[in-house]
């Protein structure tokens, strides 16, 4: 008797919590740095509107866009604190929490943004993802800002073209490797400063996307523009580890097939913009640019390989090769 009586309490405790579930509503403060006209604004905006249309009150997303909540020297502490719920910061600003991340700044190891595409859907890309979760860090998707370019005070067309030159980095030891083997200084500075430091002459040189490149009229001082593709510059779409895993499973799913329509839309959104950017710096007459050829893209392929070699054992072998499988072209699936 006393066994049915658990039985049945117990049932109907599990069925006033499945109610409590059933009816409780998730908040979830997405903040970002950058503005609502841009492709991650637009993908946040987009990723509001569409849980509005398809969960109703069962979940809503507030948008902080241009720092306005947190900013880049703050939101990742924000986010592990419970402070936010979503965030899209560069993949470069996730080094403390994990170098395998660094996969995608080593340079010249990707052909294309279809082979980017093919390898973060592939399962070590997907892998990456979850790489931060002991840090209360849950991936989500990966966002695209663009393949970054080489932009100089003279044409880039091989490896050693580059020596002796200073060129503005984000902080990243992949990226300074990058320049130290091609014989340059690589000088850390935020994004903002860059054009004061361009028209002072303190450097020479940078690498970016090409809708950065035209944004921040490089080419005033740097009209040489090589169409290197020898990096991503990408985000990754985040939630509080706990705070992701403490909705109901049905609306985290629910959530997670927006986020796939959403990241579809910001990266053609993104790719779109690059294009269109490159052909306003080729229509605008100050820039040159010059596209490598297959033999002159193997060139720096080569010269950047003990870049790779050096990180090899922080970011993993086999995440590094996944990324070469990742190629369509058979040349760079060879040994180094």
């Amino acid at each position: 008797m006393k066994t049915l009586i658990c039985t049945l309490l117990l049932g109907l405790c599990a069925g006033f919590v499945q109610a409590a579930e059933k009816d409780k509503s998730f908040t979830i403060k997405f903040s970002h740095v950058v503005a609502d006209d841009t492709p991650k604004g637009q993908g946040a905006l987009l990723f509001k509107q569409l849980v509005a249309e398809r969960l109703g009150g069962r979940v809503q997303v507030e948008v902080y866009p241009n720092s306005s909540l947190y900013g880049d020297a703050n939101e990742l502490q924000a986010l592990q604190n419970g402070d936010v719920q979503m965030l899209a910061p560069s993949l470069a600003k996730f080094s403390q929490y994990t170098q395998q991340l660094q996969v995608f700044d080593l340079p010249f190891l990707f052909d294309d943004l279809d082979s980017v595409n093919r390898f973060q859907k592939g399962a070590k890309g997907r892998q990456l993802l979850s790489a931060m979760e002991k840090h209360n860090v849950t991936g989500l998707a990966y966002w695209h800002n663009g393949m970054k370019q080489l932009a100089a005070n003279r044409a880039l067309i091989r490896p050693n073209d580059a020596a002796g030159l200073s060129f503005r980095i984000q902080p990243s030891p992949v990226i300074e490797s990058q320049f130290a083997q091609l014989g340059a200084k690589a000088v850390k500075l935020p994004f903002a400063e860059t054009p004061n430091a361009l028209r002072a002459g303190t450097i020479q040189g940078t690498e970016n996307t090409w809708s950065n490149i035209h944004s921040q009229h490089y080419v005033e001082q740097l009209p040489y523009l090589t169409e290197s593709n020898h990096g991503v510059l990408d985000y990754m779409l985040v939630s509080n580890t706990q705070f992701w895993y403490s909705i109901p499973h049905a609306i985290r799913m629910e959530l997670e097939d927006i986020i796939v329509e959403v990241t579809y839309t910001v990266n053609q959104a993104a790719e779109q913009q690059n294009q269109n950017d490159r052909q306003k710096l080729l229509a605008g007459g100050k820039a040159q640019v010059t596209a490598l050829n297959e033999a002159e893209r193997e060139a720096w392929r080569g010269a950047m390989r003990p870049v790779w070699q050096q990180y090899e054992g922080e970011i993993g072998a086999d995440i590094i090769r996944a990324a070469e499988r990742a190629n369509r072209s058979s040349k760079s699936l060879a040994s180094y």
